[in-house]
């Protein structure tokens, strides 16, 4: 008898899940899905800005430079030597332009469609009286360096969630 009783284990241990049981493992694994993949695309698309402004570093060498030697800020790409703004191109930047010192980044090409069209600014930030004080860059939103001048215009038009922490 002892014998016949383990049959009976062993057979409702083989029958498997029951459809209610399925659906409810589905039904958390949607709910999980929901939640995460926002938050993916917001860091993907945060990675895509930090990787792609990288390129910026090609005007903000010349643009400190003229500030050092000059004491004044270039006024558009051809004052530090640039291309035309729609020149200065990669993977997700369709454009890089000057504006009274101030680096204009449009986002294009291959970027996200959040932020294909959108802006972000890097404006120099120098200390008036002393150029041979090194040229701070204030990203997007971000606060202006104590006892520097900030120039040209922000034209950050990025959602918030999407800027990196140092452009807020």
């Amino acid at each position: 008898m002892a014998h016949r009783g383990n049959v009976l284990v062993m057979k409702a241990f083989l029958r498997g899940f029951t459809l209610l049981e399925l659906v409810m493992v589905m039904a958390v694994i949607a709910i999980l899905a929901t939640i995460a993949v926002p938050t993916m695309r917001v860091k993907f698309v945060r990675d895509q800005i930090v990787e792609a402004v990288k390129l910026t570093e090609i005007a903000k060498t010349p643009i400190a430079l003229a500030w050092k030697a000059a004491h004044a800020l270039p006024a558009d790409n051809a004052a530090v030597g640039l291309p035309p703004a729609d020149r200065i191109v990669n993977n997700w930047i369709s454009s890089v332009d000057i504006e009274g010192g101030a680096i204009q980044v449009t986002f294009g090409n291959q970027a996200d469609g959040a932020i294909r069209g959108k802006r972000l600014s890097f404006r120099p930030a120098v200390v008036d009286d002393a150029p041979v004080v090194p040229v701070a860059w204030v990203c997007g939103h971000a606060k202006v360096p104590q006892n520097m001048t900030v120039a040209g215009t922000d034209r950050t038009d990025l959602a918030n969630n999407f800027l990196p922490l140092n452009c807020r």
